[in-house]
């Protein structure tokens, strides 16, 4: 398992060159058309297709959280953490419907401008700092830790620096080629991330049938999987009881039922692919259309990663609850089941878990460079700078990002792997997660909310998901009808009783609002800085109609089948 075969660093080295290469290839037909305005390395403004739109959102959203953390919990809980996935298709139609025309509209091109535009400075700067250190500190060192900590387990722990080094200067040497050479690689990347992806779900459906004597035949494989796991495939959890194990109560704490999907769930989908530079910055510098269908293109893309990160964990659990596997904590389910695949397969799947963690960094790095350049050094530091100062700028600001990253990742510094991946970003990210949300929507589609709103709401916002999280248990009991608190053991070995961080970000996020209403009550009835919005902004053409349509359907009958 710890050393790959000549075929596999074959099928490794291929997919090196076939991405260095033409990645090069675009950055130089870049510079043969004299394209070297800052908006073409920020946004790659006017050049990027719907397919190349709708691949490097996929790309940059599925990373090593996704193939290790997500993996792990389709091991600990099923097929129920694919609301993550699922949820986030219709996230991305209301997003594609609503959200973009405002952003292109009134000429968007970073999350902290928005604010800007919309409140004031203040609000602005707070959250571009605020941005800058969730990046770095959350998103970039969880994707490069967890990315290393996956590699490492198929080729050997003793290069798991080595790996993280080499994930760093890939995914920064593409960064440097500006976001148009990220969104034309992440077009490559994302289809050996499906290919590599469905390739090794196949063989660890063949692996699970053949290990219950029923030969090499992948739907016999599923259909084992069904009949030895049948928890594992609800899509809902009921609320636990008396009777309940503390198991079944911890999985309910991750992903509790049918109450998530009156709470945070749609918080963090709408939140992350509507409010945040990350991803929203591959579709502005397009024109309405071509974002709208490259942002559904995502959506359609995103039904079927569950099939890709999610299945090989439920494989892993059956292949480990029946003896054919042994798998020590949740995160190791997905590179456990890689150790079974044959030779060449193995390099295409390390691959695809490559190409999966360097679109992610590069795409991070660039989002990083833009708030930094634009918002933070252009308007503090030097407002006179040019265009090509501004690049190098957010080139430094690529490096500078990177090797802080590479420094608290180095010894695991903020104990990622104790938590789980998808649970550290997760958790980390909800705190500010109703405060920004509740910022954006009101600002988007309420006329009336002021900038004092926007700082109490964003404030009010983190100090209710601190409140839910460490206090509201001791103060006001585990029951209460605002929420059940179940109990658990913490990080530090204790009993202690919880509140489903989902629900705890549903009520922070309704709280915030109410707060955010009454401040903007007390000011004007129109606020000056108010976006003018029109009926024909939100217009759809037959096209995204039908795209829209189609992605409804498949996921209704997903959820009727899984229920």
């Amino acid at each position: 398992m710890n050393n790959l075969a000549t075929k596999d660093i074959v099928v490794f080295i291929v997919y090196f060159i076939l991405i260095a290469g033409y990645g090069y290839w675009i950055y130089q037909r870049k510079k043969k058309a004299s394209i070297t305005a800052s908006h073409d390395y920020f946004l790659a403004e006017g050049s990027l297709t719907w397919w190349a739109i709708g691949a490097s959102l996929i790309a940059s959203n599925i990373s090593a959280e996704q193939f290790i953390g997500m993996s792990g919990n389709g091991f600990f809980v099923g097929v129920a953490v694919a609301a993550y996935e699922w949820i986030a298709a219709v996230a991305l139609i209301i997003i594609a419907v609503w959200f973009i025309p405002i952003y292109l509209k009134n000429k968007i091109y970073t999350m902290p401008q928005f604010l800007k535009t919309r409140y004031n400075e203040t609000v602005s700067l707070i959250m571009a700092i605020f941005w800058l250190f969730l990046y770095i500190f959350v998103n970039l060192t969880s994707i490069l830790f967890l990315g290393a900590v996956a590699i490492s387990g198929l080729v050997g722990p003793e290069y798991f620096h080595a790996i993280m080094i080499g994930l760093a200067i890939f995914a920064l040497i593409i960064t440097l080629g500006g976001m148009k050479v990220i969104g034309y690689t992440d077009v490559i990347q994302v289809a050996v991330l499906i290919i590599g992806g469905f390739a090794t779900i196949y063989f660890a459906l063949t692996i699970v049938s053949e290990k219950f004597g029923l030969g090499r035949d992948a739907i016999a494989g599923f259909n084992t999987l069904l009949k030895e796991a049948p928890e594992h495939f609800h899509m809902i959890l009921s609320k636990p009881d008396a009777n309940s194990s503390q198991e079944y109560i911890n999985k309910y704490l991750l992903l509790p039922g049918i109450a998530m999907y009156f709470a945070g769930q749609w918080i963090v989908n709408l939140n992350y692919w509507g409010c945040n530079q990350y991803i929203t910055q591959r579709a502005l510098g397009a024109d309405l259309q071509t974002a709208r269908k490259g942002i559904l293109f995502a959506g359609f893309l995103k039904l079927l990663m569950p099939i890709i990160v999610m299945l090989p964990g439920i494989a892993a659990y059956v292949l480990n609850k029946s003896g054919h596997l042994q798998v020590d904590k949740m995160d190791d389910a997905y590179s456990s089941i890689l150790g079974f695949l044959p030779e060449g397969l193995k390099g295409l799947s390390i691959a695809a878990l490559t190409a999966a963690i360097v679109a992610s960094l590069a795409g991070k790095l660039n989002s990083i460079s833009t708030i930094y350049t634009y918002d933070i050094h252009k308007k503090y530091f030097n407002k006179e700078m040019d265009e090509k100062k501004q690049v190098w700028m957010g080139r430094l600001m690529a490096v500078v990002a990177i090797l802080i990253s590479l420094l608290f990742t180095w010894e695991d510094l903020l104990g990622i792997g104790k938590k789980g991946g998808f649970t550290f970003i997760q958790e980390y990210t909800g705190f500010i997660s109703p405060g920004v949300f509740a910022m954006f929507i009101l600002g988007m589609f309420w006329k009336r909310t002021t900038g004092a709103a926007a700082v109490a709401g964003l404030i009010t916002g983190l100090a209710f998901s601190i409140f839910f999280k460490n206090y509201a248990v001791s103060i006001f009991g585990h029951e209460t009808w605002l929420y059940t608190a179940f109990q658990t053991i913490n990080d530090k070995g204790e009993s202690v009783y919880q509140i489903p961080f989902l629900i705890n970000m549903g009520w922070s996020f309704f709280f915030t609002v109410l707060i955010m209403v009454g401040f903007s009550l007390a000011g004007p009835k129109i606020n000056p800085k108010a976006f003018e919005l029109d009926k024909s902004m939100f217009k759809l053409s037959p096209s995204i109609t039908a795209m829209i349509v189609v992605t409804l359907l498949i996921l209704t009958v997903l959820y009727a089948k899984f229920w």
